[in-house]
């Protein structure tokens, strides 16, 4: 049963990183580790995670990791903070994906439209019915797909419909979202950036329609799956801060950081990679390796990693790491 008071972090706004999979060497999963990084997330603060979204890559489905990754997920998340569970593919696998995260105690579900070939507004519906509902909009660049407005009009209209994460890496797009929701009428659904190209100005920017003034509330992204310490500070701050000129700046430190993290270079290639590499480096992870070994870093990303990380070491959090880490990994 979803839990009030972590629903209500959720509406508040806070960090909730979509979490990376551990695997061994042997490409098994590494429950250890899997566990240590939920413990890490908690640690730094995050209101919550995501789990069995795109950055825990989907393909843990036919590797049958899908309920174990969850389950490990779940037991480190604290009752207060809200654990969000993945559903993708048709109507029936989205339901039976969200009947699961219900039964394994998840709040809610984070929707992904990328494989749906039913009516969409239904097969929300038919999901939020079993679970309150996160819309996500993925980027077509790493497999989602270009939703209209009057999608996001109808969908914002849905009861059961909590939050939605805009993650098209599109300001026109995003725009769509943010107008519907505002002029849906609807109170109560948090908007929530995973633009990891635009973290900090996403949250810092007001969007008023009709007479009606929206912020961005929090951030469900991948790129909060690593330096989530300084993630969670970054988001308190911007909570109350008016725009300046250092802000400006830390937008555009956030944004490079991402673009060696994610691959941009490669069309975004080795984003998930590059978040292993990460973590790897800051030994929550021994490895980088990726269910499809397709996915892997891709040539200089390694030195682009290199650079951001002399170029802003204030972003990183890897002294908060290495004095937890064998707790973590206990």
């Amino acid at each position: 049963m979803a839990s009030s008071k972590a629903l209500d972090r959720f509406r508040a706004g806070t960090v909730i990183p979509a979490h990376p999979l551990a695997l061994t060497g042997a490409g098994k999963l590494d429950e250890r580790r899997q566990r240590a990084l939920t413990r890490y997330y908690v640690g730094a603060g995050a209101g919550g995670v995501a789990v069995g979204v795109h950055t825990t890559q989907f393909a843990i489905r036919e590797a049958g990791l899908l309920r174990p990754v969850l389950e490990l997920a779940r037991a480190e998340t604290p009752a207060d903070a809200v654990a969000i569970a993945g559903a993708c593919g048709p109507t029936r696998q989205a339901v039976a994906e969200a009947a699961l995260a219900r039964d394994l105690g998840y709040d809610a579900v984070l929707l992904s439209m990328a494989a749906v070939t039913e009516n969409e507004i239904d097969h929300v519906r038919a999901v939020a019915g079993v679970m309150p509902v996160v819309g996500f909009y993925l980027q077509p660049a790493v497999g989602g797909r270009a939703l209209p407005y009057s999608f996001w009009r109808q969908f914002a209209e849905i009861e059961n419909v909590i939050g939605i994460k805009m993650a098209p890496f599109n300001r026109y797009q995003t725009i769509d979202v943010v107008r519907a929701v505002a002029e849906s009428g609807r109170d109560g659904i948090a908007l929530y950036t995973g633009n990891d190209d635009n973290i900090v100005l996403d949250l810092l920017t007001p969007h008023r329609f009709g007479g009606k003034t929206l912020r961005v509330s929090g951030g469900l992204l991948g790129h909060w799956a690593v330096w989530t310490l300084r993630a969670v500070e970054m988001q308190v701050m911007l909570r109350t801060a008016a725009p300046s000129e250092d802000l400006l700046r830390l937008a555009i430190e956030v944004t490079d950081s991402n673009a060696a993290f994610f691959d941009a270079a490669n069309g975004f290639q080795g984003c998930i990679a590059g978040l292993h590499e990460v973590l790897r480096r800051q030994g929550l992870l021994v490895n980088t390796r990726c269910l499809d070994p397709r996915e892997a870093l891709s040539p200089g990303q390694i030195e682009e990693i290199d650079r951001v990380y002399a170029a802003y070491p204030h972003l990183n959090d890897d002294a908060f790491v290495r004095e937890n880490l064998d707790r973590w990994l206990q």
